[in-house]
């Protein structure tokens, strides 16, 4: 493996981290997604597909979070809230474990996981 390589692997799983920890720090996941930005050309297709779909994960996870604050006073918003918590993790694990497998994430372009 060369370096570059390994380098884009471990960006990879960095920025799956980084968008576990913006669940508290929230400036981690806007970290995340310019990495993901700048990685993702020089990347080999199936870490591309990582990128893709680490983009693809901030960017429907931000649309899902300001529906869920505009909605939070009708109640509903905080349910989509507690999702878009859920649906952050669920997708960053499964990630992780596409990555650690070597494995191309099947479906970036999915909304769900």
């Amino acid at each position: 493996m060369s370096e570059q390589k390994g380098n884009a692997r471990g960006m990879v799983q960095a920025i799956y981290i980084l968008y576990l920890v913006s669940i508290v720090v929230g400036i981690t996941g806007l970290i995340g997604v310019i990495l993901a930005y700048v990685y993702r050309g020089n990347a080999e297709p199936w870490l591309e597909s990582h990128f893709r779909f680490q983009i693809r994960t901030f960017w429907i996870g931000l649309l899902y979070s300001l529906i869920g604050m505009l909605t939070a006073p009708l109640f509903v918003g905080y349910l989509v809230l507690l999702f878009v918590l859920v649906w952050l993790i669920v997708r960053c694990a499964k990630g992780l474990q596409w990555l650690d497998r070597g494995q191309a994430v099947p479906d970036p372009a999915t909304w769900l996981w």
